[in-house]
């Protein structure tokens, strides 16, 4: 019985039409083999399975062909007969991983001097060239540099960063790409056709996606389950063989975390994990999804940009639906982390656990400007409409509460350019003390946003209040519907009828002085858990049944941890 060929050499491609996915690497090569523009020294650099060896070695076939240098070599020419079937003595390859020290480089030195035995270039291939040690990269770098007329070098590595930066430029870098998963699934057609072997497309597709762009990955894979499975293969078979996940379960997965259905995520990452998937693969291929998602919106629906099955654009167009480019980029920072720690996590499974519940908090959260937009929005809801004019008291009469309920003040704020003082008030009260009164009837913590405010007027049931302009954010904060009713509730106790509060930029009176700063009362006994602070603290109580502070704590979904004075 013959000697059986694995599919990964028997279909190796001989020449540059046959290499898939790497275009520009073997029409540079066969442009310059056309001009006769040939250098001394090729890196080929990339991941591995990607066609690095196999395009140094159709490159020296090319040089070395009978007729050549040519691209379009006979299929029968001797020369590359030899050097297809490893026997040219012309032709070396070496490999740098077991022959990396400074006596192989200094023994290959010494015989590029020769001539060739009987092709018409000696070609040197070293593999995995970043293995040999700088004393052997050094030793090569006179010969490398200016070898002679008829010695060419070809090298291949994984690790281009790992080569000395003294080799790279005396070479030609060609770097190779991933091979598109299209591209694959396409050559595996072929291949099983050709094998006399049936494969589901989506068996295909999983094999493509397991191989992660590598052509010899992917060849290896088909191999194996053929040898498994006989002449029919099923996607079944491909992910139970090497613990992948379906595209269907994936999907399944990014709906429960897009739908905010933490039970429905934990029911199937359980069921994968029981039927033996490898949660690293599982990790990448929800990182790989959400991916293609975020593009598929930022592209507006465009699948040029994508490498996707028929199956997985129709779930795309469904889910773009559910989450916004921003939330996309928040999952994906939480899934690409989660990829990071499962290498040194002890409990695997509860990590991706607590990644995918981290996922769907991270889709439902708000962005930082939201927040801020809905907090203006709520101050602006809590602002009443402005007074009617005084020139209409009997509309505004009409517009009065029923007698049975407490009127509710209405609140104008009005913004204005400084203005002179105003004319002195003609009333019966001294205003000065009972602006005084007023401000003893509030909080401390309330009582602090008036501390450079000053009374205008109280006449005709409207206090008009007056903040100066390096002050008027502070306005800003007194101006909230229960400061205001608190103010006109003060006032009524002090026999003054008040119904409409106004808020107005000006220049203080010349005898006005601020406040003094408002004093702070001590919290005899600090809520367990809160950090204790230095110097004067907070009434927590009052301070966390302010309005605003209330509605930021609901928006933030947040709890007060110190509060400074």
């Amino acid at each position: 019985m013959s000697s059986y060929q694995v599919i990964a050499r028997k279909y190796r491609p001989q020449r540059f039409a046959d290499v898939v996915g790497q275009e520009h690497v073997t029409q540079t090569l066969g442009n310059a083999i056309a001009s006769g523009r040939i250098a001394h020294a090729y890196l080929f650099a990339g991941p591995r399975g990607t066609g690095k060896t196999t395009i140094a070695r159709i490159f020296a076939k090319c040089l070395n062909a009978t007729d050549g240098p040519k691209v379009d070599f006979q299929d029968d020419d001797e020369r590359c007969v030899e050097i297809t079937e490893g026997r040219s003595l012309d032709v070396l390859e070496i490999d740098g991983a077991s022959n990396r020290g400074i006596d192989e480089i200094r023994e290959l030195r010494d015989t590029v001097n020769y001539q060739p035995a009987a092709a018409r270039f000696k070609v040197y291939i070293i593999d995995e060239v970043h293995m040999l040690t700088q004393q052997a990269f050094n030793a090569l770098l006179k010969t490398l540099e200016e070898p002679p007329a008829h010695v060419k070098f070809m090298f291949a590595t994984t690790e281009p960063e790992a080569v000395l930066p003294t080799i790279l430029s005396r070479c030609q870098r060609f770097d190779l790409r991933r091979i598109p998963a299209a591209l694959i699934v396409e050559h595996l057609a072929k291949i099983a056709k050709q094998e006399k072997v049936k494969v589901d497309e989506a068996a295909l597709h999983a094999i493509a996606r397991g191989a992660d762009g590598g052509m010899r990955d992917a060849e290896s894979t088909l191999d194996q389950l053929i040898s498994f499975c006989g002449e029919n293969i099923t996607e079944a078979d491909v992910l139970s063989m090497f613990g992948l996940s379906s595209q269907v379960q994936v999907v399944s997965l990014a709906n429960a975390v897009l739908k905010a259905e933490p039970e429905a995520a934990l029911t199937e990452l359980h069921s994968l994990t029981t039927s033996g998937k490898e949660l690293g693969r599982l990790i990448g291929d929800l990182l790989s999804h959400f991916r293609n998602l975020m593009v598929y919106q930022l592209a507006q629906g465009d699948l040029s940009l994508l490498e996707i099955s028929e199956a997985e654009k129709t779930a795309l167009a469904e889910q773009a639906k559910l989450a916004d480019a921003a939330a996309l980029s928040r999952i994906l920072e939480v899934l690409a982390d989660c990829e990071y720690q499962l290498r040194n996590a002890a409990s695997k499974k509860i990590l991706v656990e607590v990644s995918l519940i981290k996922a769907i908090h991270a889709a439902g959260a708000m962005e930082l400007n939201a927040v801020i937009d809905q907090l203006q929005q709520l101050r602006t809801d809590d602002t009443p409409a402005p007074a009617p004019a005084s020139s209409a008291p009997k509309q505004k009469a009409a517009a009065q509460p029923k007698a049975a309920e407490a009127p509710e003040p209405k609140v104008e704020k009005v913004k204005e350019e400084p203005a002179p003082a105003p004319e002195p008030v003609a009333t019966t009260y001294d205003l000065p003390t009972v602006w005084k009164n007023l401000l003893g009837a509030l909080s401390n913590f309330k009582r602090s946003y008036f501390q450079h405010a000053f009374p205008l007027s109280l006449e005709k049931g409207v206090l008009t209040i007056g903040y100066p302009e390096a002050h008027s954010a502070q306005m800003d904060l007194a101006d909230d519907k229960e400061t205001n009713q608190l103010l006109t509730n003060a006032l009524a106790k002090l026999g003054h009828t008040v119904d409409h509060v106004v808020y107005k930029v000006a220049e203080p009176p010349e005898d006005w002085k601020p406040a003094e700063p408002v004093p702070v009362t001590p919290v005899e006994s600090e809520p367990k858990g809160e950090k204790p602070v230095a110097g004067e603290k907070v009434d927590m109580a009052e301070f966390k049944n302010d309005p605003l502070i209330k509605q930021a704590l609901e928006v933030f979904k947040g709890q007060i941890v110190d509060v400074r004075t």
